[in-house]
């Protein structure tokens, strides 16, 4: 049985449709996505969970609250997890807390 899961980026500018790339294993299939924001990264996390992805990995850039949004968003079909950095270097130094907060 090979277990699908995706790793979802965070990078501003980032296109979900065209910044995206899979990986095929015997084991696994990875699907890596970048979204802009918060508000992208969970219309990406639906519609992977939508397609059968049991298991998402958020970049250190999501913060406490961007991932208990994509974990929401996911709606219990997915196992959320998270590479953890405080201060996000490709976020200038900040949580994706910091960045995105107060947008949708």
């Amino acid at each position: 049985m090979t277990l699908k899961a995706a790793f979802i980026f965070l990078a501003p500018g980032a296109d979900p449709d065209a910044h995206r790339t899979t990986v095929r294993t015997p084991e696994v299939e990875l699907t890596v996505v970048g979204a802009p924001d918060y508000a992208g990264a969970e219309a990406c996390a639906k519609a992977l969970v939508d397609a059968g992805v049991a298991a998402i990995e958020l970049c250190g850039g999501f913060g406490i609250d961007g991932t208990a949004r994509i974990a929401r968003a996911a709606g219990g079909r997915a196992t959320v997890g998270v590479v953890r950095f405080d201060a996000h270097p490709g976020l200038g130094g900040k949580s994706g807390d910091q960045v995105f907060a107060g947008r949708c």
